[in-house]
């Protein structure tokens, strides 16, 4: 065996093959055995001194290598049992300016590829097993059955999304905040040909500007600094054949926004890094609580890409406007959280039911859905109380909310503060009930976050 030399390294070819962990056998073109590793006589029992400088076939008389540097063919798996030992063996010929010169054969023990085999199927069991939650991650939960309500207007809304749920085209949800505009659009990719396909959300205004391109769009390896080495699927890639929920989208930077009219014009989507488009087959359904109209007139939003999105646009009452649905929403939400909590059926006093129903309700069912959530954490008995609703609701503050019970402030000062109080309010209904939702209620109020919790403090809020 010859020794290899190459930069200043240097080392003997039978190393070579003594570190190699399957075991190979070599003969040359007259079927004389040239060479074993330690590895061959390990998972076959045969010694060098037994085989090396024979005929192959005169030691081991079934061997196929010598059928493979006759007929040139590589054989692969070929299954071996001698003298009790049992493994798997792969044959090629071996050659040299064209010519055969001789073949080799790489053996590996049965037990060994049974673990491998092993192996590779609970890596595979793992990979479906995660693909599976990920899937799981972006279905939809909600249908049309899920929309509970008798307004009138609720119900043309929901004549018109079940329309919207059997066409391809673009949906855009308005509605003010806590509406159930999430609900509308899953019950929308739920009732269309994709309802097994990904739903997948992304609220736009709770991404940095600089990472939202990348979150929709995906990038290629090493695309910028910090890029994972694998790059990166974006969102509309996960919810290619499904539904891309794109919650605010009033948020949507002037700069994606052109991105993303070019995904309903072209159908196509570039990775950041990438030099080639991808064609995907992704529905869009936009949602916001501001007017999009109003923002294209500033220049804040794109009069093209509002006109795509409104193929389909649905309006969603606000709770004010549909007191008749409350004491069937109250008593749904409670039934489904009490369910949630163990602690059986509940039942709701008429006391209770009255508040609910003339309440202003700023953050909407989702306010009337956290209203609950409080009572039943308060609650030591099985029917729901006055008592157990949040302090606004049941004290007598509860009506300040209402513009029925308006009653006239007796100074400027105090007309100003209670405005004031309102506002900050009707504003952190409309945010979630954490650190982004407080700051993202600051920048809505123009004032920094400080000050705000300054306010929250003033007011008792």
């Amino acid at each position: 065996m010859k020794t290899l030399k190459k930069g200043g390294f240097q080392v003997n070819g039978h190393a070579i093959l003594d570190a190699i962990q399957d075991g190979i056998l070599v003969i040359d073109k007259q079927g004389i055995v040239k060479k074993i590793n330690d590895e061959y006589t390990r998972i076959t029992g045969v010694c060098a001194q037994d085989i090396i400088g024979k005929p192959l076939l005169e030691v081991r008389p079934e061997a196929q290598l010598v059928s493979t540097l006759k007929d040139k063919n590589v054989r692969v798996g070929v299954y071996r049992k001698v003298n009790g030992r049992e493994y798997l063996v792969d044959m090629a010929p071996i050659f040299d300016g064209g010519q055969v010169v001789g073949a080799v054969s790489i053996c590996k023990g049965k037990q060994e590829v049974l673990d491998l085999t092993k192996t590779i199927e609970q890596q595979k069991q793992q990979i479906q097993w995660l693909q599976q939650k990920v899937e799981a991650s972006f279905q939809a939960a909600h249908h049309f059955e899920s929309i509970i309500g008798y307004n009138q207007g609720l119900k043309e809304v929901t004549a018109i999304a079940r329309k919207a749920a059997t066409a391809p085209f673009p949906v855009l949800i308005t509605g003010e905040s806590g509406t159930g505009k999430e609900l509308f659009a899953q019950a929308i990719h739920r009732g269309g040909k994709s309802a097994s396909q990904p739903f997948v959300p992304i609220n736009c205004a709770a991404i940095p500007t600089d990472l939202l391109e990348s979150e929709l769009f995906g990038y290629e390896t090493g695309a910028f600094t910090g890029a994972q080495k694998n790059g990166k699927l974006g969102l509309f890639e996960l919810a290619d054949n499904g539904t891309l929920f794109l919650d605010e989208i009033g948020e949507l930077p002037l700069s994606l926004q052109s991105k993303l009219l070019r995904v309903l014009q072209e159908g196509t989507i570039r990775r950041l890094g990438a030099l080639k488009e991808k064609r995907v087959c992704t529905r869009i359904i936009a949602a916001t609580n501001q007017n999009l109209a109003d923002l294209v007139s500033k220049g804040l939003f794109r009069e093209d890409l509002y006109y795509r999105l409104c193929v389909f646009q649905l309006h969603i009452p606000p709770l004010r406007e549909r007191k008749e649905d409350i004491p069937l929403l109250a008593k749904t939400l409670l039934a489904s959280q009490s369910d949630a909590k163990a602690v059986g059926q509940v039942n709701i006093s008429d006391g209770a039911l009255e508040r609910l129903k003339h309440y202003h309700w700023p953050g909407n069912v989702r306010e009337l859905k956290n209203a609950l959530q409080f009572a039943l954490c308060m609650m030591d008995e099985p029917v729901l109380h006055t008592s157990h609703l949040p302090p606004h609701l049941a004290t007598d503050q509860w009506h300040r909310s209402t513009p029925m019970s308006f009653t006239p402030p007796t100074s400027l000062k105090a007309g100003m503060e209670e405005a004031e109080r309102q506002l900050i309010t009707n504003v952190l209904a409309n945010c979630a009930n954490h650190l982004e939702g407080k700051k993202q209620a600051a920048k809505r109020l123009n004032i920094s976050l400080a000050t705000l919790y300054n306010k929250m403090k003033k007011h008792r809020l």
